[in-house]
């Protein structure tokens, strides 16, 4: 059976996303939509030189996803839609997925965002639909890859995620190169994270506890802190049966001084007012800087990926580490974080399609059939390492 998708945003996560439901998703038809339709366009004539030799068509067109009317018509007797647009669209998108009865997955990132689309459980339910919110990496595969050593442990006690998107080598003042958008950027730097601590939900301030992480060459010593989202609902899900939830966000030393220093200076503010009565808007400023001095084309990225669950397992303490990495492929052109955020999330659209996924909105690390989904993963070339290790 072959199945029919839509792609809202034709950037570069709706690019990857088309790609792979192109080739892994036994797609009949991909259409890919964006406000702008010459961007769209775009998309599909590098999707068509990509994959010239696959069954499934695309199609180019345009739909402004902040006007729910239009996505609806759009999406009526396709099988899934995939939002590759900001979060801040999710929920009405879910609506408008329920209304026009297809299943909805996205690439998330704000846990607030993702709790009001659980919301629409009965709605989906109804409908006959799924609802799969947070998809990506982090959140998304690294909360997937946590339920499944939960799941393989009789015992579990500590989970901690640690991911991070980096350049092969530490460049410019921040040892680091913007691989996604700047808004998502600052989301994840800003607020408070969600986390399980002593077996209680907690919040926890972002940039803070700080600590060292050594992965095997070419990535060596990193440092890691708090970032939000990437726990999205597991601290809510595994509250009771876990001591521990964390997540933090794996850079190059040093990294994590220098982006303390420019929010408390402001940097990341809207608007600030100034002691003499001026109103100055600074992140208008930063994002301006970070995407002209921060791309570095010349240099490849890569994704790093740790998941350590802890516990007991028959009786004895039971260690379950999982690592992915990941590089920029220089066939296609697609960037690590391209690769390692929309494949997973096609992936789970690809399950939504084949009906995998029981109707209703529910949590990915509840929904989500780990070990298969892992099995698939694989075929998209990225492998997860799974080990046992001694403590």
């Amino acid at each position: 059976m072959r199945y029919t998708y839509v792609v809202l945003g034709a950037g570069r996560q709706g690019v990857a996303l088309a790609y792979d439901l192109a080739r892994f998703g036994q797609a009949k038809r991909v259409v890919v939509a964006d406000a702008d339709e010459h961007i769209a366009g775009a998309a599909v004539t590098r999707l068509a030189a990509l994959v010239p030799d696959q069954a499934a068509s695309f199609v180019r067109a345009r739909c402004d996803a902040g006007r729910p009317d239009e996505v609806v018509a759009l999406c009526r007797g396709a099988d899934v839609l995939l939002s590759a647009v900001p979060y801040r669209f999710n929920v009405a998108l879910t609506d408008a997925a329920i209304a026009a009865r297809v299943s909805f997955c996205d690439l998330g990132g704000n846990t607030g965002i993702v709790r009001q689309q659980l919301t629409r459980h009965a709605a989906a339910l109804a409908a006959g639909i799924s609802i799969a919110p947070d998809c990506g990496l982090a959140p998304g595969l690294g909360n997937i890859l946590a339920a499944h050593g939960v799941a393989s442990m009789d015992e579990p006690e500590h989970v901690h995620v640690r991911c991070g998107g980096l350049p092969e080598r530490p460049v410019g003042p921040l040892g680091y190169k913007l691989v996604f958008n700047f808004e998502g950027l600052v989301n994840e730097y800003s607020g408070k994270a969600e986390f399980l601590r002593d077996g209680q939900r907690v919040e926890v301030p972002t940039l803070t506890e700080l600590e060292e992480i050594e992965f095997p060459p070419p990535v060596g010593r990193c440092e890691a802190a708090v970032t939000s989202g990437g726990t999205s609902t597991c601290p809510e899900t595994f509250c009771g049966r876990l001591r521990t939830y964390d997540y933090k966000t794996v850079r190059y030393p040093g990294h994590f001084a220098i982006i303390r220093a420019l929010f408390e200076l402001g940097c990341f503010e809207e608007t600030l007012t100034l002691r003499d009565g001026r109103v100055v808007m600074p992140r208008a400023v930063l994002r301006a800087l970070f995407e002209e001095r921060l791309t570095f084309p010349e240099v490849r990225d890569l994704v790093v990926l740790r998941c350590t669950v802890r516990g007991r397992h028959r009786g004895r303490p039971c260690v379950r580490q999982y690592d992915l990495f990941d590089r920029h492929d220089e066939q296609t052109g697609f960037t690590a974080m391209e690769r390692t955020t929309a494949f997973p999330a096609a992936l789970v659209a690809h399950m939504q399609a084949r009906r995998l996924l029981a109707p209703g909105a529910r949590p990915l690390e509840i929904a989500i059939p780990a070990q298969q989904y892992l099995s698939e993963l694989a075929l998209r070339g990225l492998r997860v390492e799974e080990c046992l290790l001694n403590e």
